[in-house]
């Protein structure tokens, strides 16, 4: 089983490096999409001041 055929539906309990790989993953995206979130929170921030 590796990281790209491991399936969460999957009746197989994933191994604890897959586990890890999959953690990790997780945690690359939430931080990408947080960033992402940050910076339109701070631009739409910026926009509301220019209009001031």
């Amino acid at each position: 089983m590796s990281i790209d055929t491991y399936k969460l539906t999957s009746m197989e309990e994933p191994t604890d490096e897959v586990l890890s790989q999959l953690m990790r993953e997780a945690a690359q995206d939430a931080q990408k999409a947080n960033e992402q979130a940050t910076q339109r929170y701070f631009e739409e921030l910026r926009q509301a001041a220019a209009a001031i």
